[in-house]
């Protein structure tokens, strides 16, 4: 979206340097001390500044380049696509009924009248035009005559080159001295506006479209429970339909229930590997459960699960038991958008204990014995066990990068590496409930997908783990990899026949 000539050569050359230091064997997987992965997050924050702020500056580019003013989306991928897009307009009028009003502020025309140290002041908070995500300073102007100074400062949503702000205030400062008992009238003009969700229109890949609102063929709507259905919420669009089970916190999709089940257990492993506890206790169930609805539609529902856990603190070393406890309050947050069929999930918590992995379980809409998922150059299918080895025993806990699919779900994550294909029903239960008809000893299969959401241990490695007796690498007490403190997750889900990679995209 720049012209050749602006062709960000040595910014693009420093942030991919940061990101090839960070490809070092132990870097990239955080099997390091912590002043080692403080840097790797540090290169990766550097590189990420640079590219947001490339960002910024292409779609200045494309903006300055629009002959009229007025909202511009831009598709920074490959595929022409649609979507879902948060934008501020006048607020001229009903807001129509393809789009979601998020908020909306009234105008602000009308003068007052001020001494000339309180306009000072107020002028001096203004650092150039913008006064906000979406309010700047779109013309100024400072006039004089027997009676006082009049100054008129014009407020709108979208940014124009070339309004005199700091020459005003320089000039106004010049008058004031001169005359300090001068009479200010200040002039406000605010216009109304609105921040909206609208479905954009198709843009093309690497381009850009104006911003036009897409008449919604499947709006996304909220069905507050009633006592007879004891008190579920329903989000659904007709594409798909999730209802939050206020019991337990988890979630059906599509009729199939049990999806967002947290499972905590020990984890007395290391940086390398996960390792249970001799003495493992395992929380799957909330102590308490609260739903607040908080978008409606049309065009974004979206409903939050509040849940309370009691987490044990550690693992003693003496005892190899989880010990202590910690109440933990949990938030997922599901989202469903209108005429699409995935469902958005966000989970938040701060961590207070160590020595334990959190996953969340994902049941299958049919029993897999496989399962394929991005990795580091293709898509890969694996079984359900994992090789080993006398020393290192095979978990069948594998990596992806940023998808997985088995049994008929589809899982995109955002930095989310490690899932398994968990409850295995065996052929005999198959054959007996009429499922495994014709597998002709296809042998078991998996009934859930389990992705991890937090792995949190005290070691770069550890002798005398339950599934790795040796050390992979130093015995050396780290604090980072406890990950104590906020913890925010996101992935989301679709079942049926769905392109993975155009999912992770739109994601």
């Amino acid at each position: 979206f720049l012209s050749p000539r602006g062709w960000p050569e040595r910014f693009v050359d420093l942030a991919w340097t940061l990101m090839i230091r960070n490809a070092a064997h132990d870097s990239i997987c955080a099997c390091s001390v912590d002043d080692v992965v403080d840097a790797v997050l540090h290169r990766y924050a550097e590189a990420r500044h640079i590219g947001e702020g490339l960002a910024e500056q292409a779609l200045a580019a494309v903006g300055r380049s629009m002959a009229d003013p007025g909202p511009v989306v831009v598709n920074s991928w490959t595929p022409d696509r649609s979507g879902m897009v948060e934008v501020v307009v006048p607020a001229n009028g009903p807001p129509g009924t393809d789009v979601q009003v998020l908020t909306e502020r009234t105008g602000l025309p009308g003068s007052m009248t001020l001494d000339g140290g309180t306009v000072l002041t107020m002028l001096g908070l203004l650092q150039g035009a913008r006064i906000g995500d979406d309010s700047y300073v779109t013309d100024v102007s400072l006039a004089e005559d027997d009676t006082g100074l009049d100054i008129t400062i014009v407020i709108g949503t979208e940014a124009r080159d070339g309004v005199p702000v700091e020459e005003v205030k320089r000039e106004l400062y010049t008058r004031l001295t001169a005359r300090p008992d001068t009479e200010v009238r200040l002039v406000l003009d605010q216009p109304p506006v609105r921040r909206i969700l609208a479905r954009q229109h198709d843009v093309p890949a690497f381009g850009w479209s104006r911003f036009s609102p897409a008449p919604l063929a499947h709006p996304a709507r909220v069905a507050d429970g009633a006592a007879g259905d004891s008190g579920a919420v329903t989000l659904t669009n007709g594409l798909v339909t999730v209802v939050i089970d206020p019991t337990d916190g988890t979630f059906a999709l599509d009729g199939v229930p049990g999806y967002g089940q947290l499972v905590d257990g020990g984890d007395h492993g290391d940086t390398y590997n996960y390792s249970p506890p001799q003495r493992d206790s395992v929380v799957d169930t909330p102590d308490s459960v609260s739903i607040t609805v908080d978008d409606r539609g049309p065009v974004r529902s979206t409903a939050t699960i509040d849940a309370t856990y009691t987490w044990p603190d550690r693992v003693d070393e003496d005892t190899k038991a989880r010990v202590g406890a910690h109440q933990v309050h949990v938030a997922t947050t599901l989202e469903l958008r209108a005429d699409e069929s995935v469902v958005r999930v966000s989970t938040s918590f701060v961590n207070p204990s160590r020595d334990h992995r959190l996953r969340v379980h994902l049941p299958l809409p049919r029993p897999a014995a496989s399962s394929h998922a991005e990795c580091a150059f293709t898509v890969v299918e694996r079984g359900l066990v994992a090789e080993g080895r006398d020393d290192e025993i095979g978990i069948p806990t594998f990596p992806s990068h940023r998808f997985v699919c088995a049994g008929g779900l589809t899982v995109v994550h955002q930095g989310l590496l490690e899932y398994e294909l968990v409850d295995l029903e065996d052929e005999a239960a198959a054959q007996a409930s009429g499922d495994g008809a014709g597998r002709g000893g296809a042998g078991p299969r998996a009934t859930t997908l389990a992705l991890t959401l937090l792995r949190a241990t005290g070691m770069l490695s550890r002798l005398g783990m339950s599934l790795r007796p040796l050390p992979a690498g130093p015995m050396t007490a780290v604090e980072g990899p406890q990950l104590l403190g906020s913890v925010h997750v996101r992935y989301a889900l679709a079942v049926g026949e769905v392109d993975p990679y155009r999912m992770a995209t739109d994601v």
